[in-house]
């Protein structure tokens, strides 16, 4: 009887945990990404080239990324906003996504 009480309970929480997981890894790729796209911008590239840059590193969805791009007299700027969306089925029905953001800034050297 308490098992059968039990299981269902466990089961949520393991599913939890193994989102939970997921967004940690999709929030060290998205760093990842940031990091690379503010190289591009800090050698002379162009918004279009940082945020090819920023979604092929991160392997992250054009759809549910924002990339800003800004540029200082010493210093570039990159900002990435990411929506994750939650892909346990369980958790998907308690919570849509998690918005994550990263930042990264670096040297101006095309000057």
């Amino acid at each position: 009887m308490e098992f059968a009480l039990m299981v269902p309970l466990v089961a949520v929480l393991m599913l939890a945990v193994v989102q939970v997981g997921l967004v940690v890894h999709t929030r060290v790729m998205l760093t990842h990404a940031v990091r690379s796209g503010v190289r591009v911008a800090a050698v002379g590239g162009d918004d279009t080239a940082v945020g090819h840059a920023v979604i092929g590193a991160g392997g992250l969805v054009p759809e549910f990324t924002e990339v800003e791009v800004t540029r200082g007299a010493d210093t570039v700027t990159v900002e990435v906003r990411y929506r994750e969306p939650m892909r346990v089925p369980v958790i998907s029905g308690l919570v849509d996504a998690v918005d994550l953001e990263a930042v990264a800034r670096m040297r101006r050297e095309d000057r």
